[in-house]
């Protein structure tokens, strides 16, 4: 089941989410009602109504009963064979829609229960959907490969699905027979359960501590409290900030830790039944990304802790800190820097950015803009965080924002509509089983544009202190997402690895784990941060790890668009033209490794990491001479 197909239907949903942007100052949030509906969601282009929802979900759980007279049938002939193929794709289209509808409903109000339930009937006909079709892939791989050639030559219509066969073949050794296709089938509504079990707390049964601020205000800690107030230029605030929201995480650390645990537990289901010797090759085999990727991304990370630890230097000077401590991570560099934008200066400023990639590309994000793509403000109940989700083939792409005008609000913006691009793109072009582009890919376009984005705005920008300012957003970028993202990767392998030779994972010992990785790149035993025991929780806040070994692609991606952009940048001939064509365009149709190669960028080399390297020291090296001046 672990197909390209088989993935667009189960786990086409994973949402492209990042971390919501800090900010200095949290507005109140205004109602939903408040809002002008030029700047929310319209989902009528899915649904009319939850009516028409409704009626499309029964079809569509009569429709899944009829892939039966297909079973024992596909090694008849190649008719048979691209009939049922199409009727998987017709199936899965309509699921896709269904699923989005539910989600973008849950997602404008987690309080409400109606949305939720219905997502939740989504995910259950999902299952449903996976066991009636579960007897695919194993009739498949039982068609000799001479004949499936055959088939091939007889009906054009196969070729839609030769990628899609191929790997099918690729991972014939770990794909089951018929029954017990459908047994593992089964098991996805219990193996999805930890991740349901950590949304609905985090987003709405958390009790959420209070704080009072050095100006009197008090700040409930939600997800954009935290983030808002982590970046406070008073020091004690942030203190007292990261203390009361570690602090009340700490108090459900066994519950948390048995949830992630259980996570784990389904993962090793997986690796398992299929047969494979690790959890994390069992992860990375879906989208055939060798295992040495992952190691060498910390192994390089490790070899160049030095630059982390000269960015954390840097940046204690420029706060003119005698030491810096965990909770000095998220103010900018230079406070009090007037880098407000309206929604609508950051479209405009966006579109100047991304004018290089071509007139198509800047007129489709004007639909995006117009068209309402975007849910685009904060309100009560709405899911934290920011996404981009492409499922929705026949229609278009749908983003959610939560934003506050600052300036990294402007980059999360330009960072979903990558994603946003790039399914439009491989939806436009590609037949719908190789839309979805593979998932370590998904970053990399979403990145690129961050980058385009900040060498945009540093063009018209002279003044030295609003450079420091966008250069140390960058540095911070470099962090959070290349750093930061591999320690996540490099404490999820351990605990997979701790499971896998049958050690138990209890809160407390995942908090231990998690503390020592933070002391060793933050640099606590160097004197270079001084990392609180209590930090150790931080785990706990991470919602990326109900996504197995997910992380670590932020860090390549983040590698291989720093090399994208400055090939671009730097004009190198053709560029742009195969970065649409060849990356933009090809969803699935390749595996992703081959797909980055055909723009430059090998990712089974260490080039990539070591550009991303220099070009974070050039940064500092501009930074250093700023201000010296």
């Amino acid at each position: 089941m672990k197909s390209i197909f088989k993935l667009s239907m189960l786990f086409l949903f994973i949402l492209l989410a990042c971390q919501q942007p800090a900010e200095e100052k949290q507005e109140a949030q205004k109602s939903r009602a408040d809002i002008e509906d030029k700047y929310k969601w319209d989902l009528t282009p899915l649904y009319e109504s939850t009516e028409a929802w409704k009626n499309a979900k029964e079809q569509f759980a009569l429709s899944i009963k009829g892939f039966e007279k297909y079973r024992g049938k596909l090694n008849n002939s190649a008719r048979i064979l691209v009939k049922c193929l199409d009727e998987l794709t017709e199936t899965s289209k309509e699921f896709a829609r269904l699923y989005s509808y539910a989600s973008r409903l849950s997602d404008i109000d987690k309080r409400e229960s109606g949305p939720l339930a219905m997502e939740q009937e989504m995910s259950q006909l999902g299952t449903e959907f996976n066991k009636a079709a579960s007897f695919i892939d194993p009739e498949i791989l039982s068609i000799s490969v001479d004949r499936i050639n055959a088939f091939m030559k007889q009906n054009k219509g196969l070729q839609n699905y030769a990628q899609y066969i191929d790997n099918i073949q690729r991972i014939k050794t770990h794909t089951r027979n018929a029954e017990e296709e459908k047994l593992i089938a089964e098991a996805g509504l219990m193996t999805g359960s930890p991740y349901d079990v950590y949304s609905i707390f985090d987003n709405a049964e958390m009790p959420r501590a209070k704080v009072e601020l050095n100006d009197g205000s008090e700040v409930i800690l939600d997800a954009a409290g935290y983030t808002g107030t982590r970046a406070s230029s008073n020091r004690n605030d942030r203190q007292r900030v990261f203390e009361a929201f570690f602090g009340k995480l700490k108090e459900f650390e066994g519950t948390l830790g048995s949830n992630l645990y259980a996570q784990v537990k389904g993962d090793m289901f997986y690796k398992n039944v299929r047969k494979y010797d690790s959890c994390m090759e069992s992860a990375l085999n879906v989208n055939n990304i060798p295992t040495s990727v992952y190691t060498s991304l910390i192994k390089s990370t490790h070899e160049n802790l030095s630059t982390l630890h000269r960015y954390l230097e840097l940046r204690k000077k420029m706060l003119g800190l005698d030491e810096l401590c965990y909770y000095d991570m998220y103010p900018p560099l230079v406070p009090r820097i007037d880098l407000n934008y309206s929604v609508e200066e950051a479209q405009n400023v966006i579109k100047e950015a991304l004018k290089p990639l071509g007139e198509e590309y800047v007129q489709t994000l004007d639909k995006a803009f117009n068209n309402r793509w975007i849910d685009m403000f904060p309100t009560p109940g709405k899911r934290s965080g920011a996404y981009s989700t492409g499922s929705e083939y026949d229609v278009h792409p749908y983003i959610l924002m939560n934003y506050n005008g600052q300036y990294d609000d402007v980059s999360t913006l330009a960072h979903e509509l990558g994603h946003t691009m790039h399914s439009y793109f491989s939806n436009k072009m590609q037949h719908f089983v190789n839309s979805r582009y593979p998932i370590f890919l998904a970053e990399v376009a979403s990145t690129t544009n961050e980058n385009l984005l900040i060498a945009h705005v540093l063009d018209k920008i002279n003044d030295p202190n609003k450079r420091l300012a966008i250069l140390g957003s960058q540095l911070e970028s470099f962090r959070t997402t290349l750093f930061r993202q591999t320690m996540f990767a490099e404490f999820e392998l351990i605990i997979h690895q701790k499971a896998e030779k049958g050690e138990s994972l209890t809160g407390d010992r995942l908090t231990q784990i998690y503390l020592e990785l933070l002391k060793q790149y933050y640099g606590h035993d160097k004197g270079i941060t001084i990392i609180d025991d209590l930090y150790g929780i931080e785990w706990a806040y991470i919602p990326h790890f109900y996504y197995t070994f997910y992380v670590f692609q932020y860090a390549t991606s983040y590698c291989a668009s720093t090399a994208l952009a400055q090939k671009m940048l730097s004009g190198e001939e053709g560029m742009v033209d195969r970065y649409i064509n060849d990356f933009l365009s090809a969803g699935s149709s390749d595996y992703a490794i081959p797909i980055l190669k055909k723009v430059g960028i090998d990712m089974t080399t260490t080039e990539p990491f070591e550009m991303a390297m220099k070009k974070m020291n050039d940064i500092m090296d501009e930074i250093e001479t700023l201000i010296e001046k």
